[in-house]
C-alpha cells in the first residue's frame, strides 16, 4: 500500500521499482563523486547530475533505469532529463538509502 502511494503522490506511474530491479534496472546515482565514495549501493553507477547529458551514452535506453541521489530531488532532476532523451523506463527512486534492499 506505501508504494502505491507514493507513486500516486511522486506522479510515478508504470512498473514498481521491484518490478523494474526484476527486469534488470540500472542504478544510476547522480550525486557528486565525492557524495558515492562517501557510501553507495554496490550495483550502482555514479553519473553526477551535472555530467549525466555529457555521459548519457553510458546508459541503454532499451533498460530500464531507477536514477538515486542524496534525498531525491537531484534525482528527480535526472529523471526528467533521461526521459526528454528517449528513455521510456526511468523512476526516480528517491534517496540512495531507501534503495538499500537491492544492494548485493
Amino acid at each position: 500500500m506505501i508504494g502505491f502511494l507514493k507513486r500516486i503522490f511522486s506522479g510515478d506511474k508504470g512498473p514498481s521499482l521491484d518490478e523494474m530491479m526484476a527486469n534488470g534496472a540500472v542504478i544510476v546515482d547522480v550525486r557528486s563523486k565525492a557524495e558515492f565514495a562517501g557510501g553507495h549501493l554496490d550495483n550502482s553507477i555514479n553519473i553526477p547530475l551535472d555530467s549525466l547529458k555529457a555521459n548519457i551514452n553510458q546508459l541503454d535506453p532499451a533498460k530500464p533505469v531507477i536514477t538515486c541521489c542524496a534525498s531525491g530531488i537531484r534525482s528527480a532532476s535526472a529523471k526528467n532529463i533521461l526521459k526528454s532523451k528517449g528513455f521510456e523506463q526511468v523512476r526516480n527512486g528517491g534517496g540512495w538509502a531507501s534503495l538499500k534492499r537491492f544492494d548485493n
